[in-house]
């Protein structure tokens, strides 16, 4: 007897939506996270942005000119051979003129505190016997427009009135004017000191002396002088040196 088994029939496999939805969603988280990440790369930090450090300021400029120390230079000395052979020298160095306000506290006086030291010397080979000589020291103060002349013009007047009734008035009227006259301007030589010498060399040091112009409504000026005097048996010769002048 045959037997006949029959195979048994295949089984079908069924391939539901289930696994494609997820790929579904899975490519779906995939691009909503790409969409999202240019907007998380701009979304500000939040800590500060750090503090640049700032130069230090250049401190500012001080108003108006430096005060006046007084210092003040030196010209050139004064040189001069005299005929028989001797050169006379004169000049100075470490000058000053400070000026301070005057005590009178008036606009018309100028005050100055002055100093320096004046040298003079004759040196070489001359044909005469010298005796020495002198050597003097000062300032020269010069005034645009000097304040001399102060004149009061006055009047007075005598009015008399009479009334009906008899009884008069008196009335003295006064009038007066101050009339200033200004005069051109003038140099005035002040000298300080005035050394002796018997030998070839000379000096004077000033310090810290007190010039005092008053009557100047213009500008006032300063300057120091020295003047060298040597002699001999018949003969004097004068060397002369001026100073830088100063201007208030």
């Amino acid at each position: 007897m045959t037997e006949t088994h029959s195979a048994a029939p295949p089984q079908k496999t069924t391939r539901g939506p289930i696994p494609m939805l997820k790929s579904l969603v899975t490519l779906t988280a995939v691009c909503a996270l790409a969409a999202s990440a240019p907007f998380a790369l701009a979304d500000p930090s939040d800590d500060p942005p750090p503090v640049q450090p700032v130069a230090d300021a250049p401190p500012p400029p001080a108003d108006g000119p430096p005060p006046d120390n007084g210092v003040v230079g030196s010209e050139d000395p004064g040189i001069v051979k005299t005929p028989d052979g001797w050169t006379l020298t004169v000049g100075a160095k470490d000058e000053t003129q400070l000026p301070i306000p005057p005590l009178t506290t008036a606009t018309s006086s100028r005050e100055y505190l002055a100093g320096g030291t004046f040298t003079g010397s004759a040196k070489g080979g001359g044909s005469t016997k010298l005796s020495g000589g002198t050597l003097e020291a000062g300032y020269q103060i010069g005034c645009g427009i000097s304040l001399n002349t102060v004149k009061l013009n006055g009047s007075i007047g005598l009015n008399v009135g009479l009334t009906t009734g008899g009884i008069g008035s008196l009335g003295l009227p006064i009038q007066g004017q101050i009339e200033v006259h200004p005069q051109p301007g003038e140099v005035i030589n002040v000298s300080v000191d005035k050394k002796k010498y018997k030998g070839s060399e000379v000096r004077i040091t000033l310090k810290d002396v007190h010039i005092k112009i008053d009557g100047c409504i213009g500008q006032s000026f300063l300057r120091s002088y020295a003047v060298l005097t040597s002699s001999s048996k018949d003969n004097d010769d004068i060397v002369a040196y001026y100073g830088v002048t100063k201007t208030v």
